[in-house]
């Protein structure tokens, strides 16, 4: 997986390098599956100091642009957090990331098709 590194920054949005871990390709059948899942909440922001990991939720899958003719799945595992001072489950809303920000259109359907699966 190392070696598809390189080729993946290219394919894939920086906002989605900066905010999920790439955790496997696979390629069959001409087919590319890429997982990713959500990190962690950095500790040393004040904002989430208090946010305690918890797990997924269930995957979900996207189908992105083909590469070279050949189809894409992204398979994305969203974290979710329990906010140790309230008791709550807590997760990021990425349906506002998009809100007010210059992304490309690809990036604002991706944003589209993961908000589809609200997670509450």
């Amino acid at each position: 997986m190392e070696s598809f590194l390189p080729i993946i920054q290219f394919l894939l949005p920086e906002f989605i390098l900066q905010n999920f871990e790439l955790t496997s390709i696979n390629r069959v059948e001409g087919v590319f599956q890429v997982h990713i899942e959500e990190k962690n909440a950095d500790e040393q922001d004040p904002e989430r100091k208090n946010l305690l990991s918890k797990g997924f939720f269930p995957t979900i899958t996207v189908q992105d642009f083909p590469i070279r003719g050949h189809q894409v799945f992204l398979h994305i595992k969203r974290r979710r957090w329990l906010n140790t001072q309230t008791g709550k489950v807590v997760y990021r809303d990425w349906t506002q990331v998009a809100d007010g920000t210059r992304t490309t259109s690809e990036f604002a359907a991706f944003l589209k098709q993961i908000s589809r699966y609200q997670l509450d």
